[in-house]
């Protein structure tokens, strides 16, 4: 049966004064801001998604700005709870967007909230995952035409992009050592600069581990700074710069049949929404992630799942997941992992898919 569109109400009065709105609205008050055409179908179909309406018939509310845009800023934070208390007061729950790094909580008591960073053990009731979206390379690039590898003797294993240099064993203890005298003495490692360090942690670890291995063939590029170096010191990002370095992303990713996908300053990867969308088996570092549709999506399926505990063996479970696909499921697996971004993840496959969230479960 086809699902009934959902009901939702957003008032464009609580948007704060130069601030864009979220692009669940994109279909009804146009682009809220630059997206490189990453959501230019959504916009066109999302009508058949949802449709707005009065308060008083909507399935929920939507808060009409992006959390990220509101959390520091005490006008819009104002705004956001007089349009919280709204809605509570007409019985409605409010939808909020989080499209950031941060996996602080979202102080609204009648929300539910979609968010890129998520911890799996601190996870809360009313939190689910949002994919991150970044342009859709094969449409870019290819034209709409999904290349295809035939399955190799060994996987190829590719990686580019950021990574702080991989650590010698002996730095690597130190690091531990110093970590776990400062738990004893009661301080907390990991704040501010040092974030960064710890977060990326994982990542150069199975990089180093992956680089030192003979089971396979490794297609790393390690970049010292983000987006190949096109981000300016003031903040500004050179344009031909980012264009060598997104192509040369995009090259790796395709001459590759696996890409390692770890998380970055926020607890999810960029790089694992490409890669699926590239039709490529992410190799998921699980750094106690949530995924997006956990509930519905057997993600094992589609990628080589490496506990963060289990990095000093991810060449062999790469090895493995490679070892039991015949060549023509290693075919298809490309084709499966397109379609699961384009029906799930892509920003019109997810919006498709958002009823399933809510507890009257329409099909």
């Amino acid at each position: 049966m086809k699902s009934r569109k959902l009901k939702i109400y957003a008032d464009r009065n609580y948007v704060p004064h130069g601030a864009g709105h979220v692009m669940m609205l994109f279909p009804f008050w146009g682009k809220g801001h630059p997206s490189n055409g990453r959501f230019a179908r959504y916009s066109e179909i999302g009508h058949s998604f949802f449709e707005m309406s009065s308060l008083d018939e909507a399935d929920f509310c939507v808060l009409p700005v992006a959390w990220e845009l509101v959390a520091d800023n005490s006008k819009a934070l104002s705004l956001a709870h007089e349009f919280a208390q709204m809605a509570k007061s007409a019985g409605k729950k409010v939808v909020v967007f989080f499209w950031s790094d941060s996996d602080e909580e979202v102080p609204i008591e009648n929300a539910t909230v979609f968010r890129t960073s998520l911890y799996r053990s601190k996870r809360r009731t009313n939190e689910y995952a949002m994919p991150a979206w970044g342009e859709d390379f094969v449409t870019k690039y290819f034209g709409g035409h999904l290349p295809i590898y035939e399955k190799s003797v060994r996987p190829i294993l590719g990686f580019c992009g950021f990574a702080y240099p991989m650590k010698t064993p002996l730095e690597r203890k130190l690091k531990t050592a110093v970590k776990r005298t400062a738990g004893l003495l009661g301080i907390e490692v990991g704040k501010s600069r040092g974030q960064v360090s710890l977060t990326h942690a994982a990542r150069s670890q199975a990089l180093r581990t992956l680089s030192e291995s003979a089971l396979l063939e490794t297609n790393f590029i390690i970049r010292d700074g983000f987006l190949g170096g096109a981000r300016l010191a003031d903040g500004r990002e050179d344009p031909a710069l980012l264009k060598k370095a997104q192509g040369e992303y995009v090259e790796n990713m395709m001459q590759s049949n696996y890409v390692l996908c770890s998380r970055g300053a926020g607890n999810f990867s960029y790089r694992l929404y490409e890669t699926l969308s590239c039709g490529r088996v992410p190799v998921f570092v699980d750094t106690d992630c949530v995924l997006p549709y956990d509930f519905a999506i057997d993600w094992r399926r589609y990628c080589v799942w490496v506990d963060e505990s289990e990095i000093s063996m991810v060449a062999e479970k790469v090895v493995e997941f490679h070892e039991r696909l015949s060549s023509r499921e290693f075919v298809r697996l490309q084709h499966e992992c397109r379609e699961l971004w384009e029906q799930w993840l892509s920003p019109e496959g997810f919006f498709a898919n958002l009823h399933r969230h809510f507890s009257d479960g329409w099909s």
